[in-house]
């Protein structure tokens, strides 16, 4: 991936949002001012980082979750031997002192028999960490919106909670600990939780990339989704220095004061009948942005024709609402309203090889200049603004 760009402060990109009550939507967060393409609008540090799998410990500092280096530069951690770190620095700092126990008592039986599975060691390994966070920053992730309830055959809370119990010695726990607390706190992790992927590979189909850690950060956790969205995130886990596992938010483009600033949830190429299977069961919810509004009217023996002729058609931007604002139109509109939102995914959708990230300008220069270049939140390649239109027949969008 490419290195991050240079940010303003974080009091700088702060001031470019505003917490709001959104009739039908929760809070969220809105422009607390005009924004321009490109802009940070938040940087934000982790509350709360956690492995994805065992299997991490293994490739990634149990700290910064940098990728370790392949020599034996890593230091492993001195109480539990199963996790390393890729600096004095990061092995100051340590890593949850639940999970670190934990693995000390059975770093490769214990922990690896209570959590069987991949999909069971996800929220067992958030749970430790969680339960290790100092009371205030545990309240905090406690404040956070719920997730709905866990779809059937999810790991059952009290299973977890019995996990939990058995590895953590009961002096280290927070007051409270309980069935109840454990299961709120999962139900925190499934509505908050972004992952932290590692380097994009153009030979590993995108279903198959792996999340190296998962993080929780409070602010970007009030980012709403739509299928348009008007900003995405990107993370730098492998840049040097401080702060790269913070979360950087930029605007794809011009944003007005008051408008919600929403990002995706999931790639912008999946076709209507999988965006709302997914949003309904992860975050409970049916999207009526403008985008499904569209979509819902398509016949399904129809999507193969009507999506890719309607993308092929470049310019073809009705200027509706939803997110388009800020959006330069080009080319000859022929009425055709099939798709009329074709030109975001030309502009904004990164065309590379099984990538179908979003494409965001880099920010402005700080005497405001306009950058026309454009970074994918995804496989990380820069582009200028002149080549970012794509072949005709590549837009990319499923059906």
């Amino acid at each position: 991936m490419a290195s991050a760009p240079q940010n303003p402060t974080a009091a700088a990109a702060a001031a470019a949002l505003r917490v709001a009550d959104l009739p039908g939507r929760g809070r969220g967060l809105v422009a607390a001012r005009g924004v321009r393409e490109g802009e940070v609008l938040l940087s934000e540090p982790a509350l709360l980082l956690y492995p994805s799998a065992l299997a991490s410990l293994r490739a990634y500092c149990a700290a910064c979750f940098r990728a370790l280096p392949a020599d034996s530069a890593a230091a492993p951690c001195a109480s539990c031997r199963a996790a390393a770190f890729c600096s004095p620095a990061c092995a100051a700092a340590a890593h949850p002192r639940l999970l670190c126990t934990a693995l000390s008592h059975c770093a490769s039986a214990g922990l690896a028999a209570a959590a069987p599975a991949e999909a069971v060691q996800e929220p067992l390994l958030f749970l430790l960490s969680a339960y290790s966070l100092p009371d205030p920053a545990l309240r905090a992730v406690l404040s956070l919106a719920s997730a709905p309830p866990p779809p059937p055959g999810a790991q059952d809370a009290a299973d977890l909670h019995a996990a939990v119990a058995a590895l953590a010695p009961p002096h280290l726990l927070p007051a409270g600990f309980s069935p109840d607390l454990t299961a709120a706190l999962l139900d925190k992790d499934r509505g908050n939780s972004f992952a932290i992927m590692e380097p994009y590979r153009p030979w590993t189909p995108l279903e198959l990339q792996k999340a190296r850690a998962y993080a929780v950060y409070p602010r970007a956790s009030l980012l709403n989704h739509d299928c348009l969205p008007n900003a995405c995130h990107f993370d730098y886990p492998d840049r040097p220095g401080p702060g790269n596992t913070d979360i950087v938010v930029r605007a794809l483009h011009d944003i007005p004061e008051g408008r919600e600033v929403c990002i995706s949830y999931f790639a912008a190429n999946w076709r209507y009948a999988d965006r709302q299977r997914r949003l309904l069961e992860d975050y409970g919810f049916r999207c009526e942005c403008d985008r499904c509004q569209v979509e819902s009217q398509w016949k399904d023996d129809d999507d193969d024709n009507n999506g890719d002729d309607a993308m092929e058609e470049e310019g073809e931007e009705d200027g509706a609402d939803g997110g388009d604002d800020g959006m330069e139109e080009e080319g000859d509109a022929d009425g055709d309203d099939d798709f009329p939102h074709a030109y975001f995914f030309v502009r904004y959708l990164c065309d590379s090889e099984g990538c179908w990230g979003m494409l965001a300008p880099l920010p402005p220069s700080p005497n405001g200049e306009l950058s026309h270049v454009f970074e994918c939140n995804v496989c990380g390649k820069l582009r200028k603004e002149e080549d970012v239109m794509p072949d005709e027949g590549t837009s990319g969008m499923v059906h």
